[in-house]
């Protein structure tokens, strides 16, 4: 995964006037845009469509310098005006193209990324890979912003809108694993960019013959296999640094990659005040 990461990056740097088919791109090193897309963000700390816009307005700002007329330099990176250009420019040096032929900046470049692998595996990640028939999520659904750390306000707010009976309702219809209450995410970017709408639901698992009630939100899970890692400690900061974990440690060094779908979290155990809390976060998985 860290070679196939780095040829991307090294096809980004070719083609910063092109266009780039990370489809393609993603074929070629034998695996899927999806996952190429999920583990570029979660390494690079950015998604791959905006390391793309930093390295061309880094490029960019270069020939602003050096004098090259704006409309040649803005169609040069994919844009068809100066004013579309200026945003794209303004947004990532904070100043527009004539500021900067002005007064030769500030500037904030993007450097070329390199992906390293670094060898630690002081800290075994606690894994089963469970096959599971088709499923549904069955539950009270909400469209959030996603929030890569500390706890999200937006679903704080969606489940402290339940009241008391729906969660004990919700308890009942479970009759599949995984057991239980569930915080599920579904229609994530797949830059896994921050502040993108997902959905959000609060529920459980059923059978897919199972009789759901007309009056909750479902989501169809075809069958396949599941990554399941297993989260103890401070909440949500454990979970979140296990989600992070598996990106860094434990793809790069097993044979599998993440495909669409839900990903679901099951407390398992947790504090009065929900300080700490043991979990398992369920990633959807294929052979890679």
């Amino acid at each position: 995964m860290i070679a196939s990461l780095n040829r991307t990056v090294e096809v980004v740097e070719t083609h910063l006037t092109d266009d780039i088919d990370i489809a393609s791109l993603a074929r070629d090193a034998g695996t899927t845009e999806y996952h190429l897309r999920r583990m570029f963000s979660s390494l690079a700390g950015m998604p791959l469509s905006e390391y793309v816009r930093r390295r061309r307005m880094t490029a960019a700002a270069a020939d602003v310098v050096s004098g090259d007329e704006l409309l040649t330099v803005a169609v040069r990176y994919g844009y068809g005006s100066t004013e579309a250009f200026a945003r794209a420019f303004r947004a990532v040096h904070g100043v527009g193209p004539g500021d900067v032929r002005r007064d030769g900046g500030p500037l904030r470049s993007q450097p070329q990324l390199r992906f390293r692998l670094t060898v630690e595996g002081n800290s075994p990640m606690d894994t089963r890979i469970a096959d599971r028939p088709a499923f549904r999520l069955v539950g009270h659904a909400a469209r959030v912003p996603l929030i890569h750390e500390g706890a999200n306000p937006h679903i704080q707010s969606h489940i402290a809108s339940l009241p008391a009976e729906a969660h004990a309702r919700l308890k009942a219809l479970s009759d599949t694993e995984p057991a239980g209450i569930l915080q599920v995410s579904d229609d994530v970017a797949p830059d896994y960019t921050e502040d993108s709408e997902l959905t959000y639901l609060h529920g459980v698992a059923m059978s897919e013959d199972s009789a759901v009630p007309d009056d909750l939100d479902t989501i169809e899970v075809p069958a396949g296999s599941w990554a399941v890692f297993r989260a103890e400690g401070d909440y949500p900061a454990a979970l979140q640094s296990t989600w992070a974990a598996t990106a860094t440690d434990w793809f790069p060094s097993n044979p599998w990659r993440l495909r669409p779908g839900p990903s679901m979290v099951a407390v398992l155990d947790r504090s009065p005040d929900f300080a700490t809390a043991t979990c398992e976060l369920w990633l959807p998985v294929e052979r890679a």
